[in-house]
């Protein structure tokens, strides 16, 4: 028996059988306790099974599946982990989720209404996943008479469709709620001298004795000191190590042999894919969390920038230019999205032209990382070649990547060295460069407060530049709209202008709206510590609507100008500003005076 077990998923659409299928093949393997056995025997004494993997009490009440349910059971030849996933469009992302974590797809249909939308949905995104088999199980086929012309139909339909998407299929005719064809045979299906879905599972090779065969692969955990020396300790997710092995570190690049690999067990000569071990190297090296031992022929590719898949799951849509945590095997890096090139249609298989990715969407991105870090494609590693997209304001995951390819540019582009720093041309202008950001609703004062303070210290000896966001509108920013993505580029753009300014020594003002927080904290990240100052313009809708400089609270009551901010665009105030002011309370040169106080207290005035 292999030492792992197969992982399996069930899927496809609602009511074709899925949980009923498990629950068949965990009670015909013996491995329902008595005691839960009574609990799913309906009043007619009846067995239900569906009712072995549907725990969530809205499943219960609805008769679906909407979270993955996990079972274990053995057969006698061999160990299985089946997830039964849920079967509704809208939680395709629970469905995907399961799919990055299990060897092979068994997918079910209803044979009275064959292949489904649903279905190819699922059988897309299983060969997007990296599923190299998918199980076609023709369920109910006592409901068609067990007619073999149904059944070779759907069958060729299936086949058709898994050519398409280059992955292996087998289909077998089954009644989950008997039992035929699926741990024993069905005698009403006399035809079929194929094997039953138990059969085709046990002969499915080992995932792991096949990722043993490719190139060392171990994500380092975490830093040990079983004794007085170091030991990195991690899992192998592919490959092989043997004591006395060269191996090279990646992203640094060194290399090292291998001194000694402990096990749970006690040191031993030899590790493989799916063993977490320490591993102690002859040379001492200086390293941590996220760094990968690779093998030394066939390193993993260090890059910052890469082309990859990503399946969204939160309800605010993905665009470009917003900030994420990005997490691959043990390493945490900061991430962009810099462009999405497409939207697949899961439905027919088509790759459209999309600005935004949104919810249960697929989308193909190209993504720039805080600093270069050790990946693979998925496709020739699952665990170095797939991540997770983290959003830095709530910390929950909201979409989870496939690694396609390092982008050619992350190993063609350098920085120039150049001759004047940045603290030399400050220093030369004798001042702190800043970049100070005001925020605020429109009409809360942002570009008379930003204009008053900018002749302040011009007229003190300061060298300052004011951008006002009307004014990029009509030159740099000339091209883009209001939409939630215009707006993300609109901040990024000038992000990087007042960068590019404090480079030069300057003091920067910077009025824009900038409605969300996750876009000002991607600004910040680009300076230095302390270098930004948050400058929220505060006052409230029904103040700033009542002064109404240009007309645009109007327009927009009036439905004239639509996505505008605090109408029905949000705006998400600071949480902790690091200067608060309010106009609805202070005349403008009185809160010109209140941060010319609050620069000086902070230092930025120096």
């Amino acid at each position: 028996m292999p030492a792992e077990p197969l992982r399996l998923m069930l899927c496809g659409s609602v009511d074709d059988g899925k949980s009923t299928l498990i629950g068949r093949l965990v009670h015909d393997l013996g491995a329902i306790p008595e005691d839960v056995l009574s609990g799913l025997t309906g009043e007619t004494g009846e067995v239900d099974l569906s009712r072995l993997t549907d725990g969530l009490a809205a499943e219960r009440e609805q008769g679906i599946t909407i979270d993955v349910a996990w079972r274990y059971f053995r057969s006698q030849r061999r160990t299985f982990i089946a997830a039964d996933a849920p079967g509704h469009e809208q939680y395709t992302r629970n469905m995907a989720t399961a799919a990055s974590a299990v060897d092979v797809a068994v997918l079910l249909v209803d044979a009275r209404k064959g292949l489904t939308d649903q279905t190819r949905r699922h059988a897309q995104i299983s060969a997007l996943l990296g599923l190299k088999t998918v199980i076609l199980v023709v369920n109910k086929m006592d409901l068609v008479d067990w007619s073999r012309s149904v059944f070779d139909e759907i069958a060729a339909a299936f086949e058709a469709l898994c050519q398409s998407l280059s992955i292996s299929g087998q289909a077998v005719p089954a009644t989950a709620r008997t039992g035929a064809n699926v741990v024993v045979r069905g005698e009403t299906a006399a035809w079929w001298t194929g094997p039953t879905l138990l059969e085709i599972l046990e002969s499915l090779p080992d995932a792991l004795s096949v990722a043993a065969e490719a190139p060392l692969r171990l994500a380092v955990q975490m830093v040990l000191r079983p004794g007085d020396e170091r030991a990195y300790a991690g899992r192998i997710s592919a490959g092989t190590l043997r004591s006395g092995d060269s191996v090279r570190v990646m992203p640094g690049g060194q290399t090292a042999s291998v001194r000694q690999i402990l096990s749970p067990d006690g040191p031993v000569d030899i590790a493989v894919a799916g063993q977490s071990v320490m591993v102690i190297l002859a040379e001492d090296l200086d390293l941590g969390r996220g760094d990968v031992l690779c093998s030394a022929t066939a390193p993993a590719i260090c890059a910052d920038q890469l082309e990859a898949d990503i399946i969204w799951m939160a309800e605010r849509p993905l665009l470009p230019g917003r900030p994420y945590w990005m997490k691959l095997a043990t390493r945490t890096v900061s991430a962009q999205v810099t462009a999405i090139k497409s939207r697949r249609d899961i439905r027919f298989g088509m790759d459209l032209a999309a600005d935004q990715v949104a919810l249960n969407d697929i989308g193909r991105c190209n993504l720039s990382l805080g600093e270069p870090i050790a990946l693979d494609g998925y496709g020739d590693n699952r665990t170095m070649g797939g991540f997770i997209l983290i959003d830095r304001e709530s910390r929950e995951t909201v979409g989870a990547g496939l690694v396609r390819h390092a982008l050619r540019r992350a190993a063609n582009l350098h920085a120039s060295p150049l001759s004047v720093s940045r603290e030399t041309r400050a220093a030369a202008l004798a001042q702190k460069p800043a970049c100070l950001w005001f925020t605020g609703l429109s009409g809360a004062g942002k570009s008379t407060v930003a204009n008053r303070l900018d002749l302040t210290l011009s007229q003190a000896g300061f060298r300052t530049m004011l951008l006002d966001g009307d004014n990029l509108r009509h030159g740099l920013n000339r091209d883009l709209g209001f939409t939630e993505a215009d707006r993300v580029e609109n901040i990024r753009r000038v992000a990087e202008v007042a960068r590019l300014m404090t480079d030069a020594g300057l003091i920067v003002l910077v009025a824009f709206i900038s409605p969300f927080r996750a876009d000002r904290a991607t600004a910040r990240a680009l300076f230095e510590p302390q270098e930004f100052v948050e400058i929220f313009v505060d006052a409230p809708l029904e103040v700033v609507e009542s002064r109404d400089p240009k007309g645009l609270y109007r327009k927009a009551r009036a439905g004239e100008l639509p996505n505008f901010t605090g109408i029905d665009s949000p705006y998400e105030p600071p949480l902790e500003p690091d200067i608060h002011i309010h106009t609805d309370a202070a005349t403008p040169d009185e809160a010109c005076r209140h941060i010319l106080d609050e620069l000086k207290r902070l230092g930025r005035l120096g």
